[in-house]
């Protein structure tokens, strides 16, 4: 007989996603635990430039898209959160900026585009005062001061595993078992039966509802539970990290010309664990993007010139790069768009979850709340204990570690 433990709800992903969501529903009064098969935070959420934004940059042609509707409460929300007394509790968590800047660039056309921008989300983008404009884009342009605000990604995900290590469990990856799923569902009733990989045997799990919220790896876990209705998309960024003495603390959105709604550049600050005294700067927006098709020499030269034309004076040879790729997994949308809001899709005892953006990850469980409760799944009328204290859990391995920054 392989061990067996029952609960409301599983949680497949350790990222900020899921972690947020093991909170909200653990604060509601289910019994969930979480699963992971690397490190907490390991996939997108690491690599995360830690905006909490409220969709300024999806309305910069001067129209409130969905998107820009979908994220206009997150910095409240998020504030409320860090400040312990919103619906999670982050107030562990630490502010690299309380909050952002939007440059609109030289010359006539990107500063009427900021314009219409900050009128598009009811006048709660501001012109920046003197003392807020870094001295080398003063007498340049536009400077708006954004409601947006960056987090640190790993503090975060450590403020949201903290209070759940007796639920959050490390599980076996399929690499290694030689071939052999390390995951596997069972039907033998009108239930799934989830058993997990341990040594020579498995670990036997019933749930309520299984949540898969593992980002890319939703794609394998769909296909592990037969399912037939959640089809992914990816759409790739290649971010560039650059480190060096003569950086200042930056947190920019940097226009170009035209009307796209994705920034020409987004700047970020981070700390260096080997060199505190040069930052870390992360590098996306439309250089992120574009960046998927072009070598890592190509990438690193297409943002110098860019750091040139935004610091002329900056002494690049100071400066150390590296480029790395993050593969945003998605729902799939028509034309591979970016979905506006948060999606979930649900199939017989599943719910497949995606936040779409770190920004979004309240809204998520939001929907997944709703869909509980629609569903007719109630938490448990027992008092919840910790799941770690389950002799079947107790054979896994808890928690997993946190993962790394990049640059670290």
């Amino acid at each position: 007989m392989h061990p067996g433990y029952s609960t409301d709800i599983v949680i497949f992903g350790g990222g900020v996603a899921g972690l947020w969501l093991l909170n909200r529903l653990t604060g509601a009064g289910y019994r969930a635990i979480l699963l992971e098969n690397h490190r907490l935070g390991g996939g997108q959420s690491i690599h995360s430039q830690g905006i909490i934004h409220g969709g300024l940059k999806y309305a910069l042609h001067g129209a409130i898209s969905g998107a820009s509707r979908a994220t206009a409460d997150m910095p409240r929300r998020w504030r409320e959160c860090i400040k312990g007394r919103g619906e999670v509790d982050l107030s562990a968590c630490e502010l690299l900026s309380p909050g952002f800047l939007l440059w609109s660039g030289e010359g006539m056309g990107a500063g009427v585009k900021a314009f219409l921008g900050s009128k598009a989300v009811a006048g709660k983008a501001e012109a920046a005062a003197p003392g807020e404009v870094p001295p080398f884009l003063r007498g340049r342009g536009a400077v708006y001061r954004l409601p947006d605000f960056v987090v640190d990604p790993e503090s975060l995900i450590k403020a949201l595993a903290a209070p759940h290590t007796g639920r959050i469990h490390q599980i076996e990856s399929s690499d290694a078992r030689d071939g052999a799923e390390a995951v596997r569902f069972e039907r033998a009733t009108a239930k799934r039966r989830l058993h997990l990989a341990k040594g020579e045997g498995f670990v036997s799990l019933s749930a309520q509802r299984y949540i898969f919220c593992a980002g890319a790896g939703n794609e394998r876990l769909i296909e592990q539970a037969g399912l037939s209705l959640p089809r992914c998309q990816r759409r790739p960024l290649k971010m560039l990290a650059v480190s060096g003495a003569p950086l200042p603390q930056v947190f920019l959105h940097m226009l170009g010309p035209g009307l796209s709604a994705t920034p020409r550049l987004t700047i970020t600050s981070h700390r260096n664990a080997q060199k505190p005294d040069a930052p870390v700067w992360y590098l996306g927006g439309q250089l992120a993007e574009e960046g998927t098709g072009r070598a890592d020499a190509a990438q690193i030269a297409a943002a110098r010139r860019m750091l040139a034309e935004l610091m002329p004076e900056l002494r690049m040879s100071k400066l150390e790069w590296r480029c790395f790729a993050i593969d945003r997994a998605e729902p799939a949308s028509p034309g591979g768009r970016r979905p506006d809001n948060a999606v979930i899709v649900a199939e017989e005892d599943v719910i497949t979850a995606w936040p779409t953006k770190l920004t979004l990850a309240p809204v998520l469980a939001d929907l997944v709340l709703r869909k509980l409760r629609e569903d007719g799944i109630e938490p448990a009328a027992t008092a919840q204990s910790p799941a770690m204290a389950d002799p079947a859990l107790a054979k896994l391995r808890r928690p997993p570690a946190v993962a790394r920054p990049f640059w670290s």
